[in-house]
């Protein structure tokens, strides 16, 4: 398991960056745990736009990524997206405008 964790400190710093580095930020911290979470080592590419379910998450591994990113970014994740929208990509999105303070909305489908 990683060691990543996000203390209130610098939880207060990420809140007051501009949302392009709050998005970067998130997904440094989404694809460490999905990597964790799918046994997969540091230097293999985690396909951001790819179901996490296609890539062999369970629905229980998700539900404990879930606690632990609402542990670490204090905040409530509607569960209904991880299983709609199931993709890396799509849950930074949704992570950066809960944390930002805007209405959850997703990039644009290609």
């Amino acid at each position: 398991m990683s060691d990543t964790h996000i203390s209130p400190s610098s939880l207060a710093h990420l809140r007051d960056l501009p949302v392009h580095e709050l998005r970067e930020e998130i997904e440094v911290l989404v694809v460490e745990l999905f990597k964790d979470a799918l046994l997969m080592e540091d230097d293999e590419d985690l396909p951001p736009a790819v179901s996490y379910f296609d890539l062999g998450l369970t629905s229980l591994r998700l539900t404990s990524l879930k606690q632990s990113l609402e542990e670490r970014l204090e905040l409530t994740i509607n569960t209904n997206v991880l299983f709609n929208e199931p993709t890396v990509e799509q849950l930074v999105f949704y992570l950066t405008d809960l944390l930002a303070g805007a209405s959850a909305g997703f990039p644009p489908a290609p």
